[in-house]
Formats: C-alpha cells, structure tokens, sequence
C-alpha cells in the first residue's frame, strides 16, 4: 500500500491518500483543507471514499473540493460534520461549507475501497463518533492517538474515561504503525 501524508491547514492535519500500485482509485482519510495539495497528491487516480476519523473543523476543510465522493463517517459524529459550534469550525473562523456524510461505519465494520481491506475501530473519547481505520498493520489513529499522547477531551462530544479506554484498546495493536491526525507517526507500544 502506497501512503501519501499530506500536511493541510493551521493546524496541520494529516490528511492521507491511500492507493495501491496499478490501480487508478485511492481513499482520502481526513481531508482538513489545502484541497489543492490533497488534489496534487492524488494525481490521476479517482477518489474511491473519504474516510473521516471524525467530525471536527480540522478534519473535513477540504470535503467541498470532492463533491462527489462518498463519505464515511461514524452516525454519533454526522451532526457535528454540519454544526460549526460542535465541529468547532466557528471558533476558529472557519466558514467553509461541510457536505453531509453519505455512508455510516461503525465498529467492526470491514469496507473494501479502492482495493483495500479498511476495519473500523469505533475509539470514543475525542469525539463521541471518533474512530480508526485499520488497513494490514497500520492504522490511522485520527486525533484519538499521537505520538507520547492523545486528542484532547474537552472540546464538545470528548469524554475522558472513553478515552482512556478507547487507549487501552489500541494498545492491543502494539507493533503495529499508527498514523495520527497530527505529528508524526509512530508504533504503537
């Protein structure tokens, strides 16, 4: 699996393109904004699926540049994509428009796009929607894990003791790489 980190927005999001040799579609996981490099790393291929960890300003930025690829997201977290109070998007000043979540994915789910066999991992405790894609040995952690710490709990929809647990769970895939909203990636210990 080919995996472009694309660095997007203040606040520097990962966004990421996944796509495999010799196939002409790819996944986008959390297009945060700067549509144009998203679109840069993306180059020929088609967009299969936007994959969204979960519903906050940072994450989906760059969602109008795709207006007709369908987007997965996890049901606790559609009305955040849309609210800018809960996605947070008014506090920061930000007025792009948010298009709707065509697809839900929930725990355990296995989705196949663009040739890729993608596990949900429903992680609450950023967001009560918040969730993993697990792809072979690497997941994308979303703001749910970094590297030495995790997303923060006090923004709407964040509980701690969800995070706590959402934490020991992922520690269940020690070894394996993770890939978070922001920073840099790390294996899990």
């Amino acid at each position: 699996m080919n995996i472009q980190i694309v660095p997007v927005g203040a606040l520097e999001t990962n966004c990421y393109v996944l796509s495999l040799e010799g196939r002409n579609d790819a996944v986008i996981i959390d297009p945060g904004d700067d549509a144009d490099k998203i679109k840069a790393a993306l180059g020929d291929k088609q967009v299969a699926a936007i994959l969204l960890t979960h519903g906050h300003y940072d994450h989906t930025g760059a969602l109008y540049a795709f207006p007709d690829a369908p987007i997965y997201l996890h049901p606790n977290d559609h009305e955040m994509l849309t609210n800018p109070l809960l996605s947070v998007a008014k506090w920061a000043g930000d007025s792009k428009p948010r298009r709707k979540a065509t697809h839900t994915v929930v725990e355990g789910q296995v989705l196949k796009l663009a040739g890729l066999v993608i596990q949900v991992l429903h992680t609450p405790g950023h967001t009560q929607g918040c969730v993993c894609y697990a792809v072979g040995n690497d997941i994308f952690t979303g703001d749910t894990l970094f590297d030495g710490d995790y997303g923060r709990t006090d923004l709407p929809g964040g509980d701690a003791g969800q995070m706590r647990q959402s934490i020991r769970r992922l520690l269940q895939f020690a070894g394996r790489h993770a890939y978070p909203g922001h920073g840099t990636n790390m294996i899990i210990q």
